[in-house]
């Protein structure tokens, strides 16, 4: 399909601008469907967020006046990945020629593209829901829709009443899930419209041929796969288990002989919510490099429940990076710190930047929630050290007894009477995505791996020292050792004390 878009500078007849693309499949089967409720899901890299900000684009174009919303989980994942396409790929035509124009936002309206025909398209995160929430729109696409939680979808589904389109449509996409996912079971309902993509229908992977033999056929077509086609499918292959499945097939399904099966992201994952300062906090640090450094931030209520609510999860980079970006994730600059001179500011922020931990000393930044009651982590000792020394504050080694600790850690996600765990994590805790993570099909965060940290050959760990398969475990590890400081501490002294004597 070739989309013609009228040159808004050159008078009649003038000249056109062409923005080409070509949807094939379930991409076609979107553009053409007017249900109130749409998901593609299928798996990693088939295309599906390029047809939906193409659908985007063609509703805005096409209908003067109307509101469109692009929207994901977080507001920071939004714009270092969906509108990355849009720009570089589906609006870059209309951009260049100022057909649209970008208006950054004010206290009164979010972030929008606007249109000479008087349409906007407003991007945001429902993390920052205020601004984006509190308007109507005629189409509202969310990407990685597997993020939201029933209610986030609700609350969507209310603002689609501005009624300058002929239909009123929320557009969805996501790598499959569990089967479970309340996504699949609203789809299963009838209640969602739900096209599954094949990595065939993306042209960046598989290209129309006539002359060289057909790799697949489609609707009496060929196509074979392209270079970059052969290297993307190729590491996908390379995935196991049903990371494998979901990313490479595009199945709804769960991993068999999961570690934690009380894991709920219905119960356990719960909204933002301000913390109150009387909380005490703690961090757990698993280091890695190649493979993720994460650092989990906890606040413990007055009833001894463990809540997370922040997260680093990031690979190929350093131990004293990280410290400094903890620090400067926890305290502000202080108000009396401020320099008379620019170079005196220049310093400042130079030492801000680089040694934080410094600049804490010097009063030039100060703490703005509570200070770690403990800093829990894996035993290298070299990596403690490091951490130690640009923190300026100790820590403390984690107790790796892993059979018991994940029994400890199962205790606290068994939903109780009242209906509230003793074991929560906060929906949107991570503080930035590693795109290389992402990219390769990995967990980016501590939440996606509660899907997919198992027991070996997929059968529960019945004997004493058996362990779970060692693969995308960091969070887990996190959890497990911040689980045992609090659980098992009382068992692990009295040992002590009686190896002692």
């Amino acid at each position: 399909m070739t989309t013609i878009l009228p040159d808004p500078v050159a008078s009649p007849p003038g000249r056109d601008l062409t923005h080409e693309y070509s949807p094939r499949g379930t991409a076609l089967s979107l553009l053409l469907c007017r249900d109130a409720e749409v998901l593609v899901s299928g798996p990693a890299g088939t295309g599906k967020s390029r047809a939906c900000l193409e659908k985007v684009l063609a509703v805005a174009l096409a209908n003067p006046g109307c509101r469109c919303l692009v929207v994901r989980k977080t507001n920071t994942s939004l714009t270092s990945t969906t509108m990355v396409t849009w720009r570089e790929h589906v609006a870059k035509e209309a951009l260049e020629a100022g057909l649209v124009e970008f208006y950054g936002g004010s206290n009164a309206e979010p972030p929008q593209y606007r249109f000479g025909n008087g349409s906007a398209v407003v991007i945001g995160g429902l993390d920052k829901p205020t601004k984006i929430m509190g308007s109507e729109y005629d189409l509202i696409y969310v990407g990685e829709s597997t993020e939201l939680l029933v209610t986030d979808w609700e609350a969507l589904s209310s603002r689609l009443r501005n009624y300058k389109v002929s239909f009123q449509q929320l557009i969805a996409d996501c790598n499959p899930d569990r089967p479970t996912h309340w996504l699949k079971i609203r789809a299963d309902e009838g209640k969602i419209t739900i096209f599954h993509s094949a990595h065939w229908e993306n042209p960046r992977l598989y290209q129309e041929t006539t002359s060289e033999p057909a790799t697949l056929s489609r609707d009496g077509v060929g196509y074979t796969l392209t270079q970059q086609g052969t290297e993307y499918l190729g590491r996908l292959h390379n995935l196991t288990g049903v990371r494998k499945a979901r990313l490479l097939d595009g199945r709804w399904v769960a991993a068999e002989g999961l570690v934690y099966d009380s894991w709920d992201p219905a119960v356990h994952l719960i909204k933002p919510f301000t913390i109150p300062k009387t909380w005490p906090r703690y961090w757990v640090v698993d280091f890695g490099f190649t493979n993720p450094f994460c650092c989990q931030w906890w606040a413990q209520d007055p009833d001894g429940r463990l809540v997370m609510y922040r997260e680093i999860y990031k690979t190929r980079r350093l131990v004293e990076d990280h410290a400094r970006h903890m620090l400067r994730l926890v305290t502000a600059r202080c108000s009396s710190a401020r320099a008379t001179t620019n170079p005196g500011r220049a310093q400042q922020d130079k030492l801000i930047r680089e040694e934080p931990a410094e600049a804490i000393e010097q009063g030039l930044l100060q703490w703005i929630e509570p200070q770690p009651s403990a800093i829990i982590c894996d035993h290298d000792a070299e990596d403690r050290a490091t951490l130690t020394k640009h923190l300026r504050m100790g820590t403390v080694p984690a107790r790796k007894d892993v059979s018991r600790g994940i029994q400890a850690v199962e205790k606290r996600l068994r939903v109780p009477e009242d209906g509230r765990p003793r074991l929560m994590l906060v929906d949107g805790a991570l503080v930035e995505v590693d795109q290389e993570l992402k990219d390769l099909g990995k967990p980016v965060c501590t939440v996606d791996e509660f899907g997919s940290y198992v027991w070996p050959d997929g059968k529960p760990g019945r004997a004493e020292d058996e362990h779970p398969v060692k693969e995308h475990d960091h969070g887990m590890d996190d959890v497990r050792y911040l689980v045992a400081h609090h659980d098992l501490r009382r068992k692990f002294v009295d040992r002590d004390i009686f190896l002692a004597g």
